[in-house]
């Protein structure tokens, strides 16, 4: 007999269906799987078999075989047990076939036939939506994943023989819901704040100019400054997550199974900080079984970089692409994944080797030679691509001893978010969200100057010697400064606050 149930799997973070097809035929007992099946799917034939017999009925001894379909598409992962398990039940007469014609279905089975949780049930899910079936079949530890898309039924269940009496009809099984607004109704209860943050006001406020207009920002300064402590509260001033935000990045973390599965979806935006011994698949992705990196995890979030010439070269110029294209292509001989990679780069170096060159109260030791070598590290073409450098030098004792705080992270939050309302009014034709994503159209349209202002930048572009990449990123600055401020037009003093921030490049000059 032959019989069709279906399932899914994942490419990239999206989800495809998959035809699971099972004939039985007389014949020598054998079981044969086809459709491109990886090791892990091969080996599903010794867990479906124990887990039928172990849950109380009876294994065919005949010839079988399992098609995965499409069968141009290499199959990889541990969610066929489930289906390829009630495909058998099915065709030995067990499962009536219109009963598994309108769901689809996914899940390992352990081999007493306990169902387990499986990588990427969300993007699963709402590919079942967009298909129009009837509901979905996942392991119980999946439930709450799959059924924050609240229109299609999901149905948890914990063994095997529950799936099978579910449908044949001798047991209910209620579907399962889950209130997406009631994740993001969670107060943030973060223990950080920048109101812990003593001094340091120039460095506070290009970090507020940041986030407010989402640019990637490159902090230079000695140990101890405190340029990790800024890093980590920048999450604290980002604007909230919208509902498709989150839905994107909580597509990302279920396909890498790091999804709390008590937190089905991630309503904060990220913040990744790898370390510097870090591969280039690590960072961009890839792999044998290619799978997202750090610059995908922190998609709609932060990436900090903390020391950034001791990253190997070839992994710093690998970011080229995901800053310019806000996405990642991982090319292989059988196929090209893409992932989103819409982050925010937060970078922090030392001036030189031994970090003191812009500290007063230490003598640096580094010759001049050697600190060209050590920030020539980080090439030009990237350092194009980081829109905002800032000095972070080191505090004074005084600072550090004053007894009164700081802004704190929630007032600074509220002019991020009124800036941000700004740009999302400005670019709602478009399909980019801030004002560090606008290519040449937009800024030739959104960033004009008048002719006082324009003979300021050119002058300082002639000055500095920076690239045509350089401009545009000062003009979005500008535009940015000019938002938080909520003008219309871009001013003078806007346009001189952004060169600034383009610290780096007088120095790469200098030395």
């Amino acid at each position: 007999m032959l019989a069709r149930i279906l399932s899914s799997a994942v490419i990239g973070i999206d989800a495809y269906l998959v035809e699971v097809e099972v004939d039985i035929a007389q014949g020598l007992p054998t079981y044969t799987t086809v459709g491109l099946p990886e090791a892990a799917v091969k080996e599903s034939r010794e867990r479906v078999k124990s887990a039928i017999s172990n849950s109380g009925y009876t294994f065919p001894s005949d010839r079988i075989t399992v098609n995965l379909a499409p069968a141009d598409i290499k199959k990889t992962g541990t969610g066929f047990d489930l289906p390829i398990a009630l495909g058998i039940l099915s065709a030995t007469g067990i499962l009536p076939e219109p009963a598994i014609a309108d769901y689809l279905f996914l899940g390992e089975l352990s081999l007493d036939g306990r169902v387990k949780p499986v990588n990427g049930s969300l993007p699963m899910a709402i590919e079942a939506q967009k298909k129009g079936y009837r509901g979905i079949i996942v392991p119980m530890d999946n439930g709450k994943e799959a059924s924050v898309v609240s229109s299609l039924a999901v149905y948890p269940v914990r063994t095997l023989g529950d799936a099978v009496d579910f449908l044949r009809g001798f047991k209910s099984i209620l579907p399962q819901k889950t209130d997406p607004s009631a994740f993001f109704d969670q107060q943030d209860h973060s223990a950080i704040n920048f109101s812990e943050v003593m001094g340091q006001e120039d460095a506070k406020r290009a970090l507020e100019i940041a986030a407010a207009g989402g640019h990637n920002i490159a902090m230079v300064g000695p140990p101890g400054s405190g340029k990790t402590m800024l890093a980590r509260r920048i999450s604290t001033i980002l604007p909230p997550l919208t509902f498709e935000e989150a839905i994107e990045t909580t597509k990302i973390f279920s396909v890498v199974g790091m999804l709390n599965r008590n937190q089905p979806l991630i309503t904060r935006r990220p913040y990744r900080s790898p370390h510097h011994t870090i591969s280039d698949a690590g960072l961009i992705g890839g792999g044998h079984i290619p799978r997202p990196g750090e610059v995908s995890l922190a998609h709609n979030g932060v990436l900090f970089l903390d020391e950034l010439p001791e990253y190997k070269k070839n992994v710093l110029e690998v970011l080229r692409q995901p800053l310019e294209d806000l996405q990642v292509t991982i090319s292989r001989a059988a196929s090209t994944l893409t992932y989103p990679a819409s982050f925010m780069l937060i970078a922090a170096m030392n001036p030189c080797p031994c970090g003191y060159f812009t500290d007063p109260r230490h003598a640096c030791r580094c010759t001049s030679h050697q600190i060209h070598r050590y920030r020539s590290k980080i090439s030009g073409p990237l350092l194009d691509r980081i829109d905002i450098h800032v000095e972070v030098p080191a505090v004074p004792h005084k600072d550090l001893m004053m007894n009164s705080q700081s802004e704190p992270s929630e007032a600074i939050r509220k002019r991020v978010v009124a800036a941000r309302l700004l740009q999302n009014q400005r670019l709602k034709r478009t399909k980019i969200y801030n004002n560090a994503q606008m290519a040449n159209r937009h800024i030739k349209v959104h960033c004009r100057i008048d002719n006082d202002t324009n003979r300021v930048l050119e002058s300082a572009i002639d000055r500095l010697g920076l690239s045509a990449r350089a401009y545009n990123r000062i003009l979005k600055i500008s535009r940015t400064i000019a938002d938080l401020e909520a003008k219309t037009n871009i001013q003078i003093h806007h346009v001189t606050e952004a060169i600034q921030y383009r610290t780096l490049d007088r120095s790469m000059r200098t030395n």
